[in-house]
């Protein structure tokens, strides 16, 4: 008989999580409702936009609370990094401070008043999506615009010295092993849990057989992810026969022009989650590379449960055991190379049976919600 629980728990995140439509908002708006079906009774906080989006949220939340940015001038002018700063609010205090429950920091973002005394009998859990200074810094080296290379810079400094603020917290969930073991070396006094990503997916829903394209896809507005897809364009898909598709959000205009410059790369700019659903599940190859060895890429387990050939390098596995799922590359040759092989080769039913096996059960999302509730209200 499965656990269920009775008991509040206070969520704050760091943006609206829905629609959910970028890596970290997947990951909180899954857990929510896998929380949810647990039993849990949940208040969220937001730091974001959108009343009219709360009817999505309201059905699994007790309560919702919302709360603006301070995004001026003043939460740069500070040694406490902006994406922290800019979150500093009263409000959010106050609300926390109404009963003694339990309270999940998603994200350092949210870390403002980790420390605050009013808290001290609170539980506080810290819920890491990545080591935010190692990813600010490959930001500021993706980044092509100065200002923004300073900024990125600026901010992975002030981020590496506000790490320190977990200190204060009694419990810290990472999403890889490679950032549990990194940050038991820093926090060696802490417990500290590795709990994959949630992404909402409840079976393998992969086709069989051919697609006639590969895909690339992410937050195109990153600048990683703009640098990636610059890359497999003009280095990787230029040189090759094969239809190319590049999706995500807000792309750069940049971008949107050189991807015009090749007749068999096509562009799609914010497409919905059903037509981003529609293109992963197409592909014949689903092509995911990165520069950040940090956190856990929901996007690859997103493909991994709905597409057909999964095509990565080495660094967008690291800290995962999803190496017997994809086919690696380890550099631009290599990359060509199995793109050749793998427009050959039909994706199969065996393909299928051997993901159902392995993320059934190391990336459920009802077992590792389980697993979170379990070590929060059983905590000692």
């Amino acid at each position: 008989m499965q656990n269920t629980y009775n008991n509040i728990l206070h969520i704050v995140s760091f943006d609206t999580p829905y629609p959910p439509n970028y890596g970290g908002v997947i990951d909180v708006f899954y857990k929510i409702k896998a929380f949810k079906r647990a039993g849990a009774k949940l208040i969220l906080h937001i730091f974001g936009q959108g009343q009219e989006l709360l009817d999505e949220l309201k059905e699994y939340c007790e309560q919702i609370y919302i709360y603006e940015r301070n995004t001026g001038m003043g939460s740069q002018l500070s040694t406490i990094p902006y994406i922290v700063n800019s979150r500093r609010q009263p409000d959010l205090l106050k609300n926390l401070m109404n009963d003694d429950w339990p309270i999940l920091f998603e994200g350092l973002h949210t870390t403002y008043y980790l420390d605050h005394p009013f808290l001290k009998n609170h539980l506080k859990i810290y819920r890491e999506s990545n080591i935010e200074h190692h990813y600010y810094w490959q930001l500021a080296l993706a980044s092509r615009k100065i200002i923004d290379k300073i900024f990125f810079s600026i901010e992975a400094a002030r981020l590496y010295q506000w790490q320190n603020q977990l200190k204060y917290a009694d419990l810290i969930l990472t999403v890889s092993e490679n950032d549990s073991q990194y940050l038991k070396k820093k926090f060696p006094h802490q417990q500290i849990e590795c709990i994959p990503s949630f992404h909402g997916n409840q079976e393998v829903s992969s086709k069989i057989g051919f697609g006639d394209y590969a895909l690339y896809h992410g937050k195109l507005s990153v600048p990683e992810n703009d640098q990636a897809a610059r890359f497999l364009i003009q280095k990787v898909f230029a040189e090759l026969p094969y239809r190319f598709v590049v999706a995500g959000m807000n792309p750069e205009k940049g971008l949107i022009k050189l991807a015009q410059n090749y007749p068999n790369v096509e562009l799609i700019a914010n497409p919905s989650s059903q037509e981003m659903d529609k293109l992963i599940e197409e592909a014949q190859v689903n092509v995911l590379i990165t520069q950040q060895a940090t956190g856990l890429k929901l996007k690859l387990l997103n493909t991994l449960f709905k597409g057909r050939h999964c095509l990565v390098n080495e660094k967008m596995l690291t800290g995962t055991n999803l190496h017997p799922l994809c086919h690696i590359a380890y550099h631009k040759k290599s990359l060509k190379e199995k793109i050749i092989e793998l427009f050959q080769i039909p994706f199969s039913a065996d393909e299928i049976e051997k993901r159902m096996h392995h993320l059934n059960h190391f990336y459920s999302d009802d077992e590792n919600a389980r697993k979170i509730l379990d070590l929060i209200f059983k905590f000692k």
